[in-house]
């Protein structure tokens, strides 16, 4: 497993606020922050008091000290402001993610990803926050769907916070990536559930079917490796294996047949996290893609001094021509860290 733990950001003694935070991403988040640093403070900030009681009741009684629950909701400017008053740290996870979902209710997914994401960066600024990341989806990078739509427009607000910063300093950037193994929403739970019901036939979009694929716990390092190393406007693309999803299907029930139900609304049959148009902007590095912004916040140089290499033109970063792949064994592996 590729390890994005270093550098890690140093985060002992700050306060940090979590938008989405009792989420899958959030709650793994939490967990492991309080588990490797000493927070002053940790903001749990979402709008389901359920969630937020299951998690509170997770935490363990010596953590619980440091951490505050904030009932609200990105699409509430003024609840944001109370919640990040002298906070160091945002990472903003709150977003409306089913493609569906969004299709059917679209004024809804624009509220919540569009105004929430523009809600998080005038908070933000502000209540003077140092830094903020957001993340994003590989369905952001050329969208066909309004989830992806609403995530490029959250990541082109993300940057251009940077351009109103001025003298507070504050710093603003984005981490986009794929399909986190065993989230509430993706296949795999989906095929589990059906295999414990007794199904012998499984659904599959199509048998070419390729996306991008991460477990939380790299989810996590990469947030926090890339919090550390931000220096404002720049999208973090983790290097991360493809698998198609029939292989999928074939890892976890060898026997079960396959039944092809064609695209939903929105849907690709691949994912790329980078464009062509976008290779011109984009750094690598030896765990990760940078794209660098189109305004000219800084320079180059401290990602070339260490290391980066401008990628050639025409460069895409795309799911099915994907340099790195998961085999059955590879994906049993990812199955078994994310248990």
């Amino acid at each position: 497993m590729r390890n994005f733990v270093q550098p890690q950001a140093r985060l002992d003694g700050a306060s940090l606020l979590v938008t989405g935070g009792t989420g899958s991403f959030g709650r793994h988040f939490v967990d492991t922050v309080l588990r490797r640093y000493d927070l002053k403070r940790i903001v749990i900030f979402s709008r389901d008091e359920l969630k937020q009681y299951e998690m509170a009741d997770r935490i363990a009684v010596d953590a619980r000290k440091n951490v505050r629950f904030f009932l609200g909701d990105v699409r509430d400017v003024d609840r944001l402001e109370m919640a990040m008053r002298e906070i160091d740290y945002v990472v903003h996870a709150a977003a409306l993610k089913q493609i569906s979902a969004a299709e059917y209710n679209p004024f809804e997914c624009i509220r919540t990803n569009v105004f929430g994401a523009e809600n998080v960066v005038r908070a933000a600024l502000k209540s003077g926050v140092r830094k903020v990341i957001a993340l994003s989806t590989d369905k952001a990078a050329n969208p066909v769907s309004l989830y992806g739509a609403s995530k490029l427009a959250s990541d082109k607000i993300f940057v251009a916070g940077n351009n109103l910063s001025g003298s507070l300093g504050s710093k603003f950037a984005v981490v986009r990536y794929g399909n986190v193994v065993g989230s509430r929403g993706s296949v795999i739970p989906l095929y589990k559930k059906l295999l414990a019901e007794g199904a012998t036939e499984l659904p599959i979009t199509d048998m070419e079917m390729t996306r991008f694929w991460i477990t939380l716990d790299q989810g996590v390092d990469f947030v926090l490796s890339s919090l550390e190393g931000m220096r404002g406007g720049e999208i973090f693309v983790p290097k991360i294996p493809s698998m198609r999803i029939r292989d999928i299907a074939g890892a976890i029930a060898p026997e079960a047949t396959l039944r092809v139900i064609g695209a939903r609304p929105g849907e690709k049959l691949h994912e790329a996290m980078i464009s062509e148009d976008d290779a011109r902007n984009t750094l690598e590095l030896d765990d990760r893609y940078v794209l660098e912004p189109a305004f000219n916040f800084w320079s180059a140089k401290g990602y070339v001094d260490a290391g980066a290499r401008q990628v050639p033109s025409g460069f895409r970063y795309s799911s099915d021509t994907n340099s790195e792949w998961l085999d059955r064994d590879g994906l049993q592996a990812l199955l078994q860290e994310a248990e």
